[in-house]
């Protein structure tokens, strides 16, 4: 992703320091971990720089939401979440759901207008399908607790199945 204004475009301001703070919440971590952990995550579409991890690091240690380790034997500087940083981590957690409450909106309507056979019959219904998709997770992600094993099984293996047959055609165009 390119940098426009000091900026990685297309990401939502605070995304980095919810994704980091979510990160130390389940155990503390280096800089280098973060980094690691989120190119992981995003499949190497995105590697945040170190020069937007560690100033983030050090202001959530600032503001007492972190506290940094003692350096381990690997000269690491790993970082904790704090009882502090866990009421911030709250607030942000509610941001994020008004967050998600825009994009079960605009989720649809990035749908509709993707490019894909505009002014071209031949993928209206699929362009339908993948809104419908989108609005079912969207709904889903508000009921998840109440899915049961198996009917986790069954979507996965859904999504598995539509993911190989897409692929499968893609794989034929190129």
């Amino acid at each position: 992703m390119t940098a426009q204004n000091g900026r990685t475009v297309g990401l939502p301001r605070g995304l980095l320091r919810f994704l980091v703070l979510n990160m130390l919440r389940e155990k503390p971590m280096s800089g280098t971990e973060i980094v690691e952990k989120i190119e992981k995550q995003t499949e190497g579409n995105w590697k945040p720089s170190p020069g937007s991890i560690y100033p983030l690091l050090s202001w959530l240690s600032d503001k007492g939401y972190t506290e940094e380790l003692p350096r381990d034997q690997e000269g690491f500087k790993r970082y904790r979440f704090t009882k502090l940083g866990n009421k911030f981590l709250e607030k942000q957690l509610i941001q994020a759901k008004d967050f998600q409450k825009k994009m079960q909106f605009l989720a649809p309507l990035l749908v509709k207008g993707l490019p894909i056979g505009i002014n071209n019959e031949k993928f209206k219904d699929a362009k339908e399908a993948a809104n419908k998709l989108i609005k079912l997770f969207m709904k889903f992600r508000n009921r998840i607790s109440q899915v049961s094993k198996e009917d986790s099984i069954e979507i996965t293996e859904a999504l598995i199945d539509c993911s190989k047959r897409i692929e499968k055609i893609v794989n034929k165009l190129e």
